[in-house]
This record gives C-alpha cells, structure tokens and sequence, in this order.
C-alpha cells in the first residue's frame, strides 16, 4: 500500500512529458497600492523563485461578523480582483507560475481561524458571502490560467463546524475552475482537515514550534522538526496527496522558532542569524523529499529595494542573509 502512495505522488509530479515538475519555490507576493512593474518581478526572479502567490483580500468586520467585502475602491491596489488580474498577468508574462490565494483579514489582526458564528442564520449568511468572495476569485483564476488556486487560509472554526458547505464549495469551485487547488490549513490545523481527498495538494502554513533558545543552530532546529515531519509525511502518505507550503518563513528576531506565528511591532531584537539558520533548516528538511511540492515563503513585498534589511525584524527575508539561503536552495530545487 506504501508503495501505492508513492508511486501516486510520483505521477501526480510528472508532467505530460514524463518530466518530474518543478517545484513550487515561491514568494508569498504582498498586496500593494501600486500596479506591479517589471523591476518588482525581476527582483522575485533574482531569487530565483520560480512562482509567486498573489493574496486579494476580503475585509470582516470581526470574529462573530458573517459579512466580507472585498473588491471595493476603498481596498489597495493589489487587494481587488483588478490589481490579482494585473499581478497574475505580469508574474505569467515572465515564466512564473501563480496561486492565487485570496485571504480574508479580520479588524485588528483577529486570527481567521477563530471565525465562528453563533447562530445558524448567521452561519448561511456567511457561507453566502464566502460563496461570492471565493467563487469571484475561481472565475479570475480560470480567465487567467492561474497555475494553483487555494480556496481558503486558517479558517479552522468555519471548517470545523460546517464541513459539509465545504464539500459543496469544492464542487462548486471545480465548475468553475479546472486547475489545481489546495487549502492552507494552519500549521496545528491540518490534522483535522476533512476535505483532502478532493483537494491537488495539502497546504500547510508552516509556522510550527521548533526550538526555545534565542539563536538555534540549523542542527538544533532540524531535530525540532522531526516529530512534525513525521506527522506531515504519514498524512501525506495517507491521503496520496503532495504536501505544499501554502506559507513558511521566519521573522529575524530572538526565538524565531520559538512561536513562529506571533506577530507584534517590537523593534529591539534583530537577530538575523535566527532567520537564517531557521530558513536553512527547513530547506535541509523538506525540499529533497519527493512528496513535498515546495513552497511559498512569508512575505516579499513588491518593492524590493525598500523592503526589509539588516535592522529590519519582520518576516521578509528580503535584503537580509536569509534572502541568500533562498536564492541557493531555489536554484538547486
């Protein structure tokens, strides 16, 4: 049965010209006020990263809120289907491959995964609305070839507790678009997610909990991850499906690895050397498996020469050491 698994996941790999695909060595493209311009791709590119997901984004109100808006003047650029379409066009035109991943942001930084309703008339109301948003963006996807769509980010309580619309939004997403998808399940989620059979790929966002020193070695954060990866490899041995990244990344601060998805605004411990020795682990861990399709790592944002730096403790790696572990395991995987 081993066998059988493995041998899925090869062909699912394999191109129509019998060639194992590349994997999916991507940027996680941050939404801007601004059109993309060639000198932001050709930055993507000197990564060597080889795809990128474009996130729009739909706004709820709060936890216990079933409405999203989403595609309205008042959103950036880059957050409506307008700026995805203009991203999307731009990324294909230079040879790289695009999830589209649209993602819902909750008032204050809320974390999705908690959305819940407390009545079954608020429940409808949100499967209508998520219904428009998801549907709206399948269509964009379809019209623009988009090469991975993920229908859904850390939505855990909305998952949880109305798994049969799920299963109905698959369907409905299938009528509309014939590409490849993926869900990105939080990285404590993905054990429980019930619709993986009818899914391309496993996405994970990638935040687990490694190490609790202040500057782990790549050793020390490779041993971290061992218990994980037996877990992640045993379900996608299970379900014949190829694990994705949906997110990985680290911030470059102290206890990188610790937590890796707190997010604050403190600015006082930079630690570069956290950053990377955790980017170099996870690469060293993952991408020579042959049921891992790669991922996307968090976040890169479109303005390459102001972002990140040295004094910068923020997830991107970009314009930071961390930014040359990617650039060397892109080019070999």
């Amino acid at each position: 049965m081993k066998k059988l698994g493995l041998l899925f996941l090869l062909l699912l790999q394999l191109g129509c010209s019998g060639q194992a695909m590349e994997k999916f060595n991507g940027v996680s493209f941050v939404a801007s006020r601004e059109k993309v311009a060639q000198e932001h791709v050709d930055a993507v590119r000197n990564v060597n990263a080889k795809c990128a997901a474009v996130m729009p984004f739909g706004f709820i109100r709060d936890t216990g809120s079933p409405e999203i808006i989403f595609d309205t003047s008042r959103q950036w650029f880059g957050e409506t289907r307008t700026g995805a379409r203009q991203y999307i066009d731009i990324l294909h035109q230079n040879g790289l491959r695009v999830m589209l991943k649209p993602q819902i942001w909750i008032s204050r930084g809320a974390f999705t995964g908690n959305l819940k309703m407390d009545s079954e008339e608020k429940w409808r109301a949100l499967e209508a609305s998520y219904d428009k948003f998801i549907l709206a963006y399948a269509t964009l996807a379809q019209e623009t070839n988009a090469d991975a769509f993920c229908i859904g980010t850390e939505l855990e309580q909305f998952v949880s507790h109305r798994p049969e619309y799920w299963t109905e939004l698959i369907k409905k997403i299938k009528s509309v678009y014939k590409g490849k998808l993926t869900y990105a399940a939080n990285w404590d989620e993905y054990g429980r997610t019930p619709f993986w059979e009818d899914l391309d790929f496993i996405g994970i966002d990638a935040y687990f909990p490694l190490s609790d020193e202040k500057t782990p070695t790549v050793e020390q954060l490779r041993r971290g991850w061992q218990p994980h990866k037996e877990k992640i490899k045993s379900l996608s041995m299970a379900k014949n499906k190829p694990i994705i990244f949906t997110e990985y990344g680290y911030r470059s601060n102290n206890y990188a690895a610790k937590k890796p998805w707190l997010v604050d605004h403190s600015q006082d411990d930079v630690n570069l050397e956290a950053q990377t020795n955790a980017t170099k682990a996870i690469f060293e861990e993952f991408w020579s498996e042959d049921w891992f399709a790669g991922g996307f790592v968090w976040k890169w944002f479109i303005d390459h020469e102001k972002a990140g730096g040295i004094n910068d403790n923020r997830f991107t790696p970009q314009n930071k050491p961390a930014q040359e572990v990617i650039k060397n395991f892109y080019k070999i995987y």
